[in-house]
């Protein structure tokens, strides 16, 4: 099939205009809108890609796409395909594209408004678009269309952050096609349009009147709306006349332009606060308002009320809404005095309106405003809509700023001021009404040629508004007089003055007229200014229909030319004022007498004196006469005239020059070139303009010469036409006599250029003005003489100019304005030409670059010429051009840029751009020549070079510019093409420089510096972001490969190569360029990455030779891969390819193994890294990133020992703690500094936050600091500890003030220890399984720290939020190996019970429960968690038989709490505990938690009843129902105990413990029935019935004497038979209370003869067991399974809960104690009663025995009992009922606490306590003799004294093996108490009094003093723990080392004892360590 398809030929380019889903074999999906390339086509398929994936290829249907034309380049197999539509259409769409996917995403981001507005702007494109391509726009719509596309597409790239486009007549240009410079001027020009938008000189005021609001108003009113300036008190603008109906509606509301106006041609200076809108509004009705209807019918205009709008506030408006049109609403004042009418505008202005009454309180006017910017034509394409439905245009009075030469008016404006009249016999003023007509000279009213203001037609009659018995009216009412110009001559002005009656007929009597000529005799207008007119008298019936009769009258008082005909002398006057703005009308005498010289020749010479007297504005008007009469003159007599005639055409061509007439330079054109007929001026002008030049260097007022100079442009132009003119008629005669006489004119300027000021300024200013008009004259030389001829004189006039001209008056800046438009002229751009001007201009610029000056200039000039040779760059002469430019500029212009880069930036924001744009320029310059230097230029200009140095120079200075253009800030953010083009420049030149670095400074010649510029280079372009092409969209990304490839594998590549050549000078780069270089390969681009890992290996190579080691190279590898990998660089695929590459390099290198040790360790540290990296992007803290914080400050501890990396993440750690608010985890991690500083006085220096002070002071700042950690984590204990270690500290010194404040802060941790609750934290196990968790987590397991009131719920919770992917364990047990290589994560959570280390605070009765209770949860390593399971057969009826629980213990790396809440087990221990082991361990649980009830009960601590109810509810209703039956059913039958004879001491035990359980059940419910309140009395009822069943089943009748005392005794022991039962029973009632000792225990020691259980195992139950909230769970034996690991610690089934005797664990006084420990599962919650591993409370005579035994593993209180199970207050030795009552009266409260809240410290060698010291651990190494028993072995057992109990029997049987220690012999004689030694390996048992051993406590406390150490974790273990202070940990089994003598000893009374435990509880160094620099 594939011989069937044939390549495309014209078919190369479609759109889909269907989907395609491309199922076909072969098949290419497409969606609608996507483009695609067409390859091959076949039977109606075609084949090819998709344009945004060209890497997949396919086919698809031929009729899904719409061919569309394309230009084909590089045809063939990497054709690419150019479309031939519109290049907007083009960039359109791709940009639509681009939009259309960051679009969604900015919804997603939920930026509405941007959101919208560019869907807004999108549907606009789409829309233009499509008009565009119709093709049926008009060219100048298609242009505006095109503006409004590229307007829209640059405002959405600027908001999407895309690029800036440079465009060139919109469309975008190819950055290749056009010069450099070129290009950052298109660029440039963009940026500034958009920042800065070009301000416009023009304005204009859109006013749309809307309506009139006012009560009442029932007449039809007039508005008149104009412009006033009120600085100059005089309107600007015309008015503008609305009428409005009696409702204050338009009158005609059909006729838009009678409502809607704008105000045009308003200057900048028009748009100030000071300018106002006024409006006055006259009504036409009644004289008075308030008249009656049948008073008088007569209308008249009467005023109403005035308005006025500051512009100020519709420019606020502007600013807030722009291009909307804002409704305003004006107030509307009335005037109270209408002789003030003329000035009341004035008086709002001035806020003097108090004496104004408002319309009424909510009327006012209402218009719409908008102020528009541009000139009148941009505003008629903006706004078409204002144009095509009718606009009145009001006009300004007078011409506007700039006056256009095609501008006709005609307009003359005439203000009726004011009257003066009498009062003609009447009593009272008149009403004056004033009539005006303009009449023609025949008398003839002229019609229509009074306008009131525009928006209504004009009329021919105007009457005046009436002011109310007034005879000095005032009416300040402006009209214009629209007259046409041949009606002008002979014209006037009548005004007609009549009285209005106000009676009934409402009459108007004439009593007087005046007149005013329009146009005088001689052809002048009337003047500008007030004129008082005659009123002339006159009766109603005067007729005026012949004006000749009154025209002959004078009619003004004044100068004015008039008949001089007498007149009765008058007091009546009328003033008007008057104003011409007319563009065929003068009113300058002087101008009319000029253009009329040929009526008087005799006066020519008076009259071209008088012209530079006329106004410019007058000139201008009547420029084409002027200039006829100007040259009509010459020709007259040219010898008389032409120096005056020659003055006064540079007078008009200078007129010219000015703002305001600079568009009459057309004018002057077309008049030169079409009306100019001097054929001979050309002599005249040549000579005159000689002959001001020679005079120049003499003269000395130089300002004529200077306006002269100014105009010869024009002079030129008027010469060179002029000898045109001449050729053309004479045939071209005396042409040599022409060019003789400019080459003589032009020898005169160089003369005169080369003319050097002495001392004065004239005539330097002379030739500046020369210089500055000079460049002009070029194109006119050029019409008659070669180009080449012209050149050679341009280049001789500029090479005239000096080089060195005085400072002050240096011409410097004129001579390079000149210079530029020398290069911007015709001449420059000609190649001919521009080789004669080259040489010149090029050394005028290196002068002025050496110098640095001009720079702006220069910079504008080099722009030019570059872009000029770039587009003559085919021709032979551009490379000639290129050497030229090359040795005159390339060496300037590095040193120029390197100077601009070197300055400080200046201040000002306006200074600050011209820098950045003088220096983008520059860098345009060196780019654009650069790029067009080819081979041969670069090699010419390399063996330019002297010498090496001098080459060495170049180069550096070269390398330090491409530095500088590299840097982000050279260019804007959005300018990427500049930058790649920028790049695209460097490489090119970097390749071409790597030669001339290879063939002359290596081997002998080598110089470094030069070498590692070149390789520092490279290193930052590889790394600069605009080449990080992986960080653009994928369509950005094509382009930019397809123009230029990926120049980073370029420069790579290059630099390899360079580091091959270098041979043994590499050693000189080790291990400097290491950093540099892991940068780059840090690069996300694997082919760079595969070029540059090598290197490495290449220097671990030659460091190796060198040193024998690559030390250097692995200290900085390690330590730049930190930083990197921080800033976000780098990913697991680099890990892996520097693994591998490197790996592979080393195989076969001798130094393999320390290679590949150095790889391992830096890919283990990047593995950190990376996992740092990315916990760290989460904003909050959590988990993970302390985690892998801690690994990764391990493992510059451990692994690579680089100490201030470790210190620096110590405190990144300790920032995330406080963060987290783990202060007690802050304070440990500070430790870690903190320890390894000493109390010395070495100085260190200044680090991190840390100032330099000396090693003292920073060791004191952290130990503070560790200490306010401490209290806020509520560890005070450690904060204790370290407050008494800076006491000694400032002891020393004799700091006491600092000393008394350590003191207090102690005092204070005790208090709060004894005053503040502290809640007990949970742990939890957590296992993390599968690939896709980080490094530090993957496939290990932890125990956190949870915090406060954290349940195992909510700890899962968080962790599944931590990790949002993994998937939840559903089960405790290992994982499978499936697990841990998934690429996935899997979670494995379940809690665990601390295994506490410090067994000796625990086991203390008098240490208070809140105390001990930090020893049960801090320092620990180790954890438990148990799992029940059956072994064999189950039975179904009693499933006990066979229930056993397999305990697993797990081990820390380091104690909890430490640096982390987590922290990794390092190894687990699992044993399987019997079913017979487990019912022990059950049952001592419950009887513990009994117990600890029953007393809490008693003592009052408990502030109800119901849990003691609940228990006891529990126990003994399921032992009726079967609980203790099944024990009995299961170990008691004779099968049982015939098959397992080695259990028998466990059953005894057994049995032993259910007797006990009945015991204590029997005192509880004594102690029930004395507090039960009265409604629970029926539930005890039935509890007692119950008991009595539950007695019988047990087969107990009775219990015996001995067990009818009170079991709070039997801590751990059974009630036994008494072998003296002549002591009685002590019941409840009758006990009496013995501080805090008790003279009555029972021996219970023959029970651990045989068995496995240790005190641990007896003391508290699985958490499988006994956890539920209700106590009776846990005597429901019914058997279950194992529970879901991930079970609520509230809510696991209470089957399980109660079905799982724990098991025992092994004895920890062994010394391979952890082989046989078991760990609690957490499948259920650790809140239990009882546990296996925390001590049972003793009775005092135990506590005793305890005490001088010292076994740290004696059985303890459980820790894991609820708030008020946890409080054992001292409590009464007898179980009376009245105990509690007895106890309040005979203890006082200092016997309540006889411990300190701190671990006390060791007690003095004669203490009781420490009689049996020698009884430890340490002295029993046995190993068990069995793993399931391990206490197996026997001791000899202790004879008993004659006053022990008949059946005390040995105390031990095996005290080595066995746990139970703590089971205290107590004689039944309550003066004595058992006190035991050890003697040679016997136990011996000694009775003491009471009051002795009361005594003997007292003082072992009082004179124990508090101990500074924190227990250490046991013998032989080489984990790390959390890091303490030298005082807070025991040496494990080594001895300390050697300490300095302190200054002073603080305690000099000590006992040896003392000493020695001083000695041993200082914490020794393992190793000698580095004391920290830092």
């Amino acid at each position: 099939m594939s011989t069937m398809w044939i390549p495309t030929d014209n078919e190369k380019y479609g759109v889909v205009i269907s989907g395609f889903r491309g199922t076909v074999p072969y098949g290419l999906p497409l969606e609608v809108g996507d483009t695609v390339q067409i390859l091959e086509k076949c039977d109606g398929w075609y084949r090819g890609f998709v344009l945004k994936s060209p890497s997949i290829k396919g086919i698809f249907p031929a009729t899904y796409i719409h061919l569309k034309n394309a230009n084909v380049k590089n045809k063939g197999q990497f054709e690419t395909i150019i479309p031939t539509e519109d290049s907007v259409i083009t960039e359109m769409t791709g940009t639509l594209r681009e939009w259309g996917i960051m679009w969604k995403q900015l919804y997603v981001k939920n930026e509405g408004d941007l959101f919208h507005r560019l869907w807004h702007v999108m549907n606009e494109l789409l829309d233009l678009r499509r008009q565009v391509l119709v093709g049926h726009l008009t060219h100048d719509r298609m242009k505006d269309v095109k503006r409004h596309i590229t307007a829209r597409l640059d405002w959405g790239n600027e908001q999407m952050g895309l690029d800036l486009v440079p465009r060139k007549e919109f469309s975008m240009v190819d950055p290749d096609e056009i010069s450099v410079t070129e290009l950052y001027k298109l660029m440039e020009h963009r940026h500034r349009k958009k920042d800065t938008p070009i301000p416009t000189s023009t304005h204009h005021l859109f006013l749309q009147m809307k309506s009139l609001m006012c009560a009442n108003l029932g007449e039809e009113l007039e508005v008149f709306f104009s412009i006033y300036d009120s600085r100059e008190n005089h309107p600007v603008s015309e008015r503008f006349f609305v009428k409005l109906n009696k409702n204050g509606l338009p009158k005609f509301p059909e006729r838009m332009e009678r409502q809607c106006t704008l105000f045009v041609d308003l200057g900048s200076s028009d748009i100030r606060k000071d300018i106002y809108i006024t409006v006055h509004i006259i009504r036409l009705g009644r004289m008075a308002a308030g008249e009656k209807k049948n008073t008088c019918n007569a209308q008249y205009r009467r005023p109403f009320g005035c308005a006025v709008l500051s512009i100020a506030d519709l420019l606020q408006t502007e600013r807030d809404s722009r291009d909307s049109k804002e409704d305003h609403m004006l107030k509307v004042y009335m005037c109270n005095t209408e002789s003030e009418w003329y000035q009341i505008h004035e008086n709002i202005i001035k806020k003097l309106n108090a004496r104004y009454n408002l319309t009424s309180s909510n009327a006012g006017l209402s218009v719409a405003l908008q102020l528009l910017h541009g000139d009148i034509d941009q505003i008629r394409r903006e706004y078409p809509v204002l144009f095509t439905r009718g606009v009145a245009i009001t006009r300004k009075l007078g011409f506007s700023d700039i006056i256009m030469p095609g501008d006709i008016r005609n307009d003359l404006y005439v203000t009726l001021e004011r009257g003066e009249f009498e009062k003609g016999g009447k009593s009272v003023a008149r009403n004056v009404d004033v009539t005006m007509y303009v009449l023609d000279s025949e008398g003839q009213i002229l019609k229509d040629c009074i306008s009131l203001g525009s928006g209504e037609i004009p009329v021919s009659e105007h009457h005046s508004f009436v002011l109310y018995h007034n005879n000095s009216p005032r009416w300040a009412e402006l009209l214009k007089l629209p007259i046409p110009v041949d009606k002008f001559r002979g014209a006037h002005i009548r005004l007609e003055f009549r009285h209005c009656s106000t009676k009934e007929k409402g009459e108007k009597k004439l009593f007087g007229f005046s007149f005013v000529p329009l146009m005088q005799e001689d052809g002048r207008t009337l003047p500008d200014g007030i004129h008082e007119l005659l009123v002339h008298k006159c009766e109603e019936n005067t007729n005026f229909q012949d004006p000749a009769r009154y025209l002959k009258l004078q009619y003004c008082k004044g100068n004015l030319h008039g008949n001089s005909q007498p007149v009765k002398a008058s007091k009546e006057s009328f003033w008007i004022s008057s104003f011409l703005c007319s563009t065929k009308l003068t009113q300058n005498g002087d101008l009319l007498d000029f253009l009329k010289w040929r009526a008087h020749p005799e006066r020519i010479c008076d009259i071209l004196s008088k012209f530079k007297d006329i106004d410019g504005a007058e000139i201008v008007k009547f420029l084409q006469d002027t200039l006829d009469a100007l040259f009509g003159i010459l020709d007259e007599n040219p010898q008389k005239y032409g120096l005056k005639v020659f003055d006064s055409l540079v007078h008009i061509i200078n007129l010219l020059q000015d703002i305001k007439f600079q568009h009459f330079k057309p004018v002057m054109d077309t008049y030169i070139e079409s009306h100019f007929a001097g054929a001979l001026a050309y002599r005249d002008l040549i000579k005159v303009l000689k002959r001001y030049i020679d005079r120049s260097i003499e003269a000395e007022r130089q300002e004529h010469i200077q306006d002269v100079l100014r105009a010869q442009e024009y002079i030129f132009k008027y010469i060179i036409h002029s000898r045109s003119l001449y050729t053309l008629a004479t045939g071209g005669q005396n042409e040599e006599e022409f060019r003789s006489s400019i080459y003589e004119l032009f020898q005169s300027v160089r003369y005169f250029l080369s003319i050097e000021s002495q001392g004065s300024s004239i005539i330097t200013q002379t030739q500046a003005v020369f210089l500055s008009s000079f460049p002009a004259v070029y194109s006119e030389l050029l019409k008659l003489i070669d180009v080449r001829e012209v050149a050679n004189l341009v280049r001789d006039t500029l090479r005239s100019m000096p080089d060195v001209l005085h400072v002050e008056y240096s011409l410097e800046a004129v001579k390079l304005q000149c210079i530029a438009k020398t290069v911007e002229s015709q001449l420059f751009i000609n190649p001919d030409s521009r080789c004669i001007l080259l040489p010149v201009v090029l050394h005028h610029l290196h002068m002025h670059l050496q110098d640095q000056k001009d720079l702006i200039m220069c910079a504008r000039i080099l722009s030019t010429m570059f872009c000029l040779i770039k587009k003559d760059s085919s021709e032979i002469t551009a490379s000639e051009e290129v050497d030229m430019l090359v040795d005159s500029l390339l060496g300037v212009l590095l040193r120029t840029i390197l100077e601009i880069s070197n300055r400080s930036q200046p201040s000002g924001p306006t200074i600050r751009l011209q820098f950045q744009d003088v220096t983008g320029e520059f860098v345009a310059c060196l780019l654009a020549l650069l790029r067009q230097m080819t081979d041969k230029h670069y090699q010419q200009l390399l063996e330019s070079f002297a010498s090496k140095d001098d080459l060495r120079d170049f180069l550096l200075q070269i390398f330090t510019v491409f530095k500088i253009l590299i840097r982000p800030e050279m260019f804007p953010k959005d300018w990427t093409i500049m930058r790649l083009v920028t790049n695209n420049v460097i490489i090119t030149t970097i390749l071409y420089l790597s030669d001339a670095l290879r063939k002359n400074f290596l081997n002998e010649s080598f110089d470094f510096k030069v070498w590692e510029s070149y390789f520092y280079l490279a290193v930052i372009f590889i790394n600069q972001p605009c080449l990080q092409l992986e960080m653009f969209s994928p369509s950005k990304r094509k382009k930019v490969l397809e123009k230029y490839g990926d120049m980073r594998v370029m420069m790579g590549c290059e630099i390899f190569s360079m580091w091959q050549n270098l041979g043994e000078h590499k050693l000189q780069f080790i291990p400097g360029l290491i950093g540099p270089f892991l940068e780059v390969t840090l690069v996300p681009q694997a082919d760079l990455r595969n070029v540059m890992i090598p290197i490495f290996h290449d220097m671990m190579d030659w460091e190796q030779r060198r040193t024998g080691n690559f030390k250097q190279v692995e200290a900085k590898l390690i330590d730049k891969l930190d930083s990197l990998m921080s800033e976000g660089k780098g990913d697991e695929t680099y890990r892996e390819l520097f693994n591998s590459i490197l790996l592979k390099k080393i195989e076969r290198e001798t130094w393999r193994e320390s290679g590949i040790s150095l790889v391992a360790t830096v890919t283990r540290l990047m593995e950190r890294l990376l996992d740092y990296r990315d916990c760290m992007k989460v904003t909050e803290v959590d988990g993970k990133k302390i985690g892998c914080t801690v690994s990764l400050l391990n493992f510059y501890k451990t692994e690579i020992n680089k100490e201030e990396m470790y210190i620096r993440y110590i405190h990144k750690l300790y920032d995330l703690h406080l963060k987290a608010q783990n202060f007690t985890e802050a304070a440990y991690t500070l430790l870690l500094y903190d320890e390894l500083l000493e109390w010395s006085e070495r100085p260190l220096r200044e680090f991190l936050h840390y100032p330099m002070q000396t090693e003292w002071q920073r060791k004191e700042i952290l130990h503070l600091t560790i200490i306010q950690n401490f209290d806020k984590g509520k560890c005070w204990e450690n904060g204790i500890i370290l407050c008494r270690e800076l006491a000694d500290q400032y002891e020393t010194f004799y700091d006491y003030r600092n000393l008394s404040k350590m003191r207090m802060m102690e005092a204070a941790f005790y208090d709060k220890i004894m005053d503040q609750q502290r809640l007990e934290p949970e742990f939890f196990r957590v296992g993390f399984y599968g690939k896709k968790f980080p490094f530090f987590l993957r496939n290990k397991e932890f125990v956190c720290r949870g915090h406060d009131y954290e349940r195992l719920e909510a700890f899962q919770q968080r962790m599944l939020n931590e990790f949002p992917h993994a998937i939840a364990m559903q089960h405790a047990n290992q994982p499978e190996e499936t697990i841990f290589q998934a690429d996935a994560q899997y979670l494995q959570i379940y809690a665990v019970i601390p295994i506490p280390d410090n067994h000796e605070i625990l086991q203390k009765e008098a240490i208070p429960d809140h105390i001990k209770s930090f020893y049960r949860v801090n320092n620990i390593w180790r954890f438990r968690y148990d799992r029940p399971f059956h072994k064999g057969i189950k039975d179904k009826e009693n499933e006990f038989k066979s229930l056993w629980v397999e305990r697993t213990t797990l081990t820390l790396v380091q104690s909890l709490p430490g640096i982390s809440r987590w922290f990794e087990v390092d190894r687990r221990e699992v044993v399987e505990m019997s079913p017979l082991e487990n019912a022990i361990e059950v049952l001592e649980n419950k009887n513990q938690q009994l117990r600890t009830l029953i007393t809490q009960c008693q003592s009052r601590q408990m502030q109800n009843i119901n849990p003691l109810t609940m228990c006891l509810n529990g126990v003994i209703d399921a032992a009726v129902n079967g609980g203790l039956a099944r024990y009995q059913e299961a170990f008691f039958v004779k099968d049982y105990i015939l098959n397992h004879p080695e259990d028998g001491d466990k059953i005894s035990r057994l049995r032993e413990l259910m007797f006990e359980q009945a015991h204590i059940l029997e005192y509880g419910l004594a102690v029930h029935e004395k507090f039960v309140p009265q409604d629970m009395r029926p539930l005890h009822k039935k509890l007692v019935d119950q008991f009595f069943v539950m007695k019988s089943r047990l087969g107990i009748q009775d219990f015996p004497g001995y067990a009818r005392v009170s079991p709070i005794h039997l801590t751990n022991g059974s009630p036994r038979t008494c072998r003296n039962p002549t002591l009685g029973a002590v019941s409840p009632d009758g006990a009496r209370l013995v501080n805090r000792r008790s003279p009555l225990s029972y021996p219970a020691f023959n029970r651990y003869s045989s068995s496995s259980l240790s005190s641990q195992a007896s003391a508290e139950v699985s958490n499988i067991t006994g956890q539920s909230e209700s106590s009776d769970e846990v005597f429901q034996m019914q058997a279950s399974p194992s529970t879901s690991s991930l079970s609520s610690t509230h809510s696991a089934s209470p089957n399980v809960t109660s079905s799982a005797p724990s098991s025992a664990r092994g004895s920890p006084l062994l010394s391979d104690k952890h082989k046989h420990s078991r760990e609690n599962t957490c499948l259920s919650p650790r809140e239990r009663p009882c546990s296996a591993i925390y001590p049972i409370s003793m009775e005092p005579a135990q506590q005793t025995l305890t005490q001088q035994i010292g076994d740290p593993c004696m059985p303890r209180s459980d820790p894991n009992l609820s708030a008020p199970e946890k409080v054992m207050n001292p409590t009464p030795s007898s179980w009376s009922l009245d105990s509690g009552k007895e106890a309040r009266n005979c203890v006082p409260d200092s016997a309540r606490l006889v411990s300190p809240p701190v671990p006390p410290r060791p007690p003095h060698t004669g203490s009781p306590a420490k009689t049996y010291r020698a009884f430890s651990p340490q002295a029993f190494e046995t190993p068990p003799a069995h793993p399931r028993s391990p206490h197996k072995s026997s001791v000899q057992s202790l004879t008993p004294s004659p006053t022990d109990y008949q059946s005390l029997g040995p105390v031990y049987n095996s005290p080595v093996l066995s746990g139970s220690s703590s089971s205290g012999i107590s004689s039944l004689s309550r003066g004595s108490v058992t006190e035991t030694t050890l003697t040679d390996g016997t136990i011996t048992c000694t009775l003491i009094g009471s009051e002795e051993l009361i005594k003997r406590e007292n003082e072992t406390f009082a004179c124990m003093p508090p101990r500074y150490n924190l227990s250490e974790h046991g013998t032989g273990t080489s984990r790390r723990r959390a890091p303490l202070p030298h005082s807070l940990s025991v040496p494990p089994n080594a001895e300390p080392p050697a300490l300095p003598p302190k200054p002073h000893v603080l305690r000099v009374h000590r006992s040896e004892g003392e000493n020695r435990m001083d000695e041993i509880l200082v914490r020794p160094r393992s190793q000698p360590r580095k004391v920290s620099q830092l």
